[in-house]
């Protein structure tokens, strides 16, 4: 017990009154960063794995399982259950968002969720080690401890999710200003002999260098087609993942054209410019923002200035006949 006192009053000596907490927290966080590394390495039970292959090889997959999507990082697939949303729901929900991001991998979802686990964790480890170095020789109240030590955390936990959200809205940003210019080189395709689906191939090979995400969502498209996929399905799902009101409405008139017997090359003549007018008024629109968003900051960089050489000889003069006639 003497030792245990003397540890006690060296901490609360060096690091304040919540010495002993500091320390107990810094050593659960190396414990923590420790053991994630080695759990990660660990090797898995030859029989274990036997054994799980002969029941997953006689057992129907659900729908669930399905949407887990089996054949990723095996590293991470160990810690699934902790680094993936249980709820088929809330699954789906979280990869639509994710693809929408641009990131289309399989391990998408878990890589999320360990980058919100990892870098909470060392938000907490540098909100610890910013009250140990500066905050260590203050009297800190139990108050501000929380918040140097769980606001940093808190941080790094909601970074991945404003990151995602942020390339979420920049993908919809590129996809809605380059789809007027795929509409008119498929118009042009169409017209010039080629099916839907060629006419989608060759677009996608040509708008990588413009519009790298619609490329992308072309391609799939197309890969989707060539595998037998239904074409409706295929757009619908095209329209899902794009989350563009100008996608989604295209895919309908698509449809509808087809179920109709309509031609096609018709309906993306008229639909393509009105993509291209709806451009033009979107320009139009930016551009009448413009002098209403620069209002408030030339009033700032304008008129101080402006006062000071207006109202700044009168002021010294005031200054000066105060001096003067004390």
């Amino acid at each position: 017990m003497d030792l245990l006192n003397r540890i006690n009053d060296f901490l609360t000596g060096q690091l304040g009154e919540f010495g002993p907490l500091i320390v107990v927290g810094v050593l659960g966080m190396f414990m923590i960063l420790l053991t994630v590394p080695l759990l990660l390495n660990q090797p898995e039970d030859p029989l274990k794995k036997l054994k799980r292959d002969s029941e997953t090889a006689n057992k129907p997959k659900s729908k669930k399982e399905q949407l887990r999507q089996r054949g990723g990082n095996k590293k991470l697939e160990r810690f699934a259950t902790f680094l993936e949303p249980q709820d088929a729901e809330e699954l789906s929900a979280m990869q639509l968002k994710l693809r929408q991001a641009g990131y289309q991998s399989k391990d998408a979802v878990r890589f999320f969720h360990f980058a919100q686990f990892a870098l909470g964790i060392l938000g907490l480890f540098a909100g610890f080690l910013y009250v140990m170095n500066l905050g260590g020789n203050s009297a800190l109240s139990s108050q501000q401890l929380v918040m140097y030590v769980i606001g940093p955390g808190a941080v790094g936990y909601l970074l991945p999710k404003y990151w995602v959200t942020r390339r979420v809205e920049e993908r919809k940003e590129a996809i809605a200003g380059g789809f007027p210019d795929a509409l008119d080189m498929m118009l042009v395709c169409v017209e010039a002999g080629q099916s839907l689906d060629q006419s989608i191939v060759r677009v996608a090979k040509e708008l990588h260098g413009s519009c790298a995400a619609l490329a992308d969502e072309f391609e799939i498209v197309a890969y989707e087609m060539k595998a037998g996929k239904d074409k409706d399905r295929v757009l619908r799902d095209m329209a899902t993942r794009c989350g563009v009101q100008d996608v989604a409405s295209f895919v309908t008139v698509m449809i509808q054209s087809a179920t109709f017997g309509t031609s096609i090359a018709e309906a993306l003549r008229v639909y393509a410019g009105e993509m291209r007018d709806k451009r033009v008024m979107r320009a139009e629109e930016a551009a009448n923002k413009l002098p209403t968003k620069m209002t408030l900051a030339t009033m700032m960089l304008t008129v101080p200035p402006l006062l000071i050489i207006l109202v700044g000889p009168s002021v010294n003069g005031i200054l000066n006949l105060g001096n003067m006639s004390n």
